[in-house]
């Protein structure tokens, strides 16, 4: 009996481990996340998503996505497989309004310490990154460009130049440029902005189409002068280039989050979201990854940071004083006709 008794024991207490490790296992929820996949995706699940999934208790899984077209492609099918979306400023803000996307909770995210420009309705920036001047030193030895105008002036600084062929980003420097303060740079004066393009197209050696080529063209010496992603710069600086940098009046643009309209795991996601957009979780940016920056601007008081790391960090309270948010709202009204203006000025 004895023995009898022991085994049911045994078998008893192995059932309940199992009751146990089972509701365990369905209360911890799985989210898939789709990004851009590379180097950057690879980045963002060490620094910022895997930490948040730990605080929040579920599992990632990844996918990656190509833009907002596949977002589409996924909520219409009324049973979308991804639950989180990483894109960039306008095709977050362009999915809000068409109801791509679940409003967010903000009583579950905070947005302390976020410039107002870096969330919206359905989506919240999570990482920034710069477009900034660049320049070859061996070609400005004495004098270097300071900032936009010289950009625009061939006779002080004549050499090579290159801009991106998206208008993002390019149509906010012109005007900087052409003197406009970056507080008054939104709305965007799109004929002004077009005008000082086609001033400057002459000089235009290369319209560059991604941030490997425009990296490229620095570190071969093809252009003197450009607008460049800060993240890129930097790799070019690394590798021994003479390039130097300025982040004045550079643009602030960023990625950013929104859960998909008809996910299964909205709760979960808000607080997985929540997570990421955390001064404690932003804060690992800075080190883990330079040149581009929390957009948590509380992530500079929780965090400790040696001069060097707050001097590469776009977001560093010095850098970003001198910087000025992308408005991606105005991008989402705008984007379309913008595009097409740009694209011709360009191409003809």
């Amino acid at each position: 009996m004895h023995l009898k008794r022991l085994a049911i024991a045994k078998l008893l207490g192995a059932a309940t481990a199992l009751f146990v490790v089972s509701n365990a296992m369905a209360a911890g929820e799985t989210l898939t996340i789709s990004g851009f996949g590379g180097n950057l995706q690879k980045d963002l699940r060490a620094t910022l998503w895997q930490p948040a999934a730990d605080a929040a208790g579920v599992t990632l899984s990844e996918e990656t996505q190509d833009g907002l077209a596949s977002v589409r492609v996924q909520v219409q099918s009324g049973s979308p497989t991804w639950d989180i979306v990483h894109l960039g400023a306008d095709e977050c803000a362009v999915g809000g309004k068409e109801g791509l996307f679940e409003p967010l909770d903000y009583s579950v995210i905070k947005t302390d310490g976020f410039d107002k420009k870096a969330y919206g309705d359905h989506w919240i920036a999570t990482n920034t990154y710069s477009v900034v001047l660049a320049w070859r030193t061996d070609v400005y030895k004495d004098k270097h460009p300071t900032g936009w105008k010289d950009f625009w002036d061939v006779k002080a600084f004549p050499g090579r130049r290159a801009l991106s062929v998206y208008p993002q980003e390019m149509m906010e420097i012109s005007l900087l440029g052409a003197g406009v303060s970056k507080d008054k740079l939104y709305p965007l004066d799109t004929k002004l902005s077009l005008e000082r393009l086609k001033e400057i197209k002459p000089e235009i050696s290369v319209w560059w189409s991604s941030g490997a080529q425009s990296a490229q063209l620095l570190k071969d010496k093809e252009v003197d002068m450009m607008a460049i992603w800060g993240s890129r710069v930097a790799s070019v600086i690394s590798d021994g280039a003479p390039v130097e940098f300025t982040y004045d009046n550079g643009i602030l643009g960023y990625g950013c989050l929104a859960i998909l309209k008809g996910s299964a795991h909205v709760a979960a996601a808000q607080k997985f979201i929540a997570g990421v957009v955390s001064p404690e979780v932003q804060a690992r940016i800075p080190e883990m990854m330079p040149y581009y920056g929390p957009t948590n601007s509380l992530a500079f008081k929780v965090g400790k940071f040696s001069p060097e790391v707050l001097a590469k960090s776009n977001m560093s309270p010095e850098n970003v004083a001198k910087q000025t948010f992308i408005d991606a709202n105005w991008w989402r009204d705008n984007n379309d006709l913008v595009r097409e203006d740009y694209s011709l000025l360009i191409s003809n």
